[in-house]
């Protein structure tokens, strides 16, 4: 094959061009303007709940606003799910708090209840206090247990952050994912279900909430006519240029999770008779993922090869594909940080690998990945 197959490249409406031309036009290039608000109302009517958003420069942003709105201070402890991409852990470092990372659990792979409650109780036995954040992860689209996790952080009066970076579009019982907690964090980074090129946005409960997150990101500025500043602030707002982007990419958004939902199911029904290789599913009918990047574990013993060489294989034939996130308390950054683990999430990532699902993804690319791993078999 000439061309390489990726995982999931940006695609465009064609409609960004003109939201974008708008802004230059009228001089609207700056982190306001018309295409922000339109977009913060499309994102809003899309996700429900009656949920507020703010747009963001990015979706590790909108967990650090998120974090400083809760009140977490230097010392405080907050829980992570460890198998996860660094920016959802990042952001609790930025506050001076400590991350405590929590092990999945096999069903979504997601954070895991039981797991989190025991983290919680032996946090204050040992600390003295309870953590001051929950921050779960829809890992590669798919819904964590939210009710399980939320029943806990109710229990606990912990509030959660939800990291739906991966998960636009995903529902959990019919709701979408991002819209349990207290707040919720969206992406739009270059490879994600939509993209700003850059970007996330913070899904926030009401008016007060969306001003005060304004606040915070525009430099935590004081309502006098000179500039005074109480708060430390940040400069997070994303750009008028960028939300054009947004605009033009709502427009194709319910067109995206389709073709990713059609592209896991061409798996779906390719691997059902590959023995050693396990496509990641919707476990029940409560979860429907977006699936954002579609995800294999490998069975080195039945299929002959371990998800690297598979790896290797693929990226000589044109094919890209990626290992699952490496455990955030595997990671030597945060090697002495608290964690509760089960051997889930390293046992996921020692035979896992992401395959390409994005809107360049053909039926016919679908069927030369399967065929190209079909020939590795031994």
């Amino acid at each position: 094959m000439d061309k390489r197959i990726y995982l999931c490249l940006a695609h465009m409406s064609g409609k960004e061009q003109d939201f974008i031309k708008e802004a230059f036009e009228t001089n609207w290039v700056v982190p306001l303007g018309p295409n922000v608000n339109a977009f913060e109302e499309a994102l809003e009517s899309f996700v429900g709940e009656n949920k507020r958003i703010v747009a963001l420069s990015a979706g590790t942003a909108a967990i650090h606003l998120a974090l400083i709105q809760l009140g977490v201070q230097p010392g405080d402890e907050v829980i992570c799910q460890s198998f996860t991409f660094c920016a959802s852990a990042n952001p609790v470092t930025y506050v001076g708090a400590i991350p405590v990372f929590v092990d999945s659990e096999e069903t979504t792979w997601n954070m895991s209840p039981i797991l989190l409650e025991k983290a919680i109780q032996d946090r204050i036995v040992k600390t003295g206090k309870k953590p001051k954040a929950i921050i779960p992860v829809h890992l590669y689209g798919m819904p964590a247990k939210m009710d399980e996790i939320c029943a806990i952080a109710e229990k606990y009066e912990i509030p959660v952050v939800e990291d739906a970076a991966e998960a636009l579009g995903s529902e959990y019982k019919r709701r979408k994912c991002g819209t349990f907690g207290t707040y919720g964090a969206l992406s739009f980074n270059g490879n994600k279900m939509i993209t700003t090129s850059g970007g996330g946005a913070l899904i926030v409960p009401d008016e007060a909430a969306k001003k005060q997150t304004l606040f915070y990101a525009t430099q935590a500025r004081e309502p006098f006519p000179y500039y005074q500043h109480e708060h430390i602030g940040y400069n997070y707002r994303m750009s008028n240029i960028c939300a054009g982007i947004g605009c033009g990419q709502m427009t194709v958004l319910e067109k995206h999770i389709a073709h990713h939902r059609h592209v896991h199911a061409l798996y779906e029904q390719a691997f059902a008779d590959i023995e050693g290789i396990t496509l990641k599913s919707n476990p029940a009918k409560e979860f429907d993922a977006n699936y954002w990047l579609c995800t294999i574990l490998i069975d080195p013993v039945a299929t002959g090869f371990d998800y690297e060489e598979l790896r290797v294989a693929l990226d000589a034939k044109g094919i890209e594909t990626r290992p699952l996130w490496k455990p955030m308390h595997l990671q030597p950054v945060f090697a002495h940080n608290p964690c509760y683990i089960d051997g889930t999430a390293e046992k996921l990532f020692n035979k896992g690998l992401c395959i390409p699902a994005g809107p360049f993804v053909t039926d016919e690319d679908v069927a030369y990945i399967v065929n190209e791993i079909r020939k590795q078999l031994r």
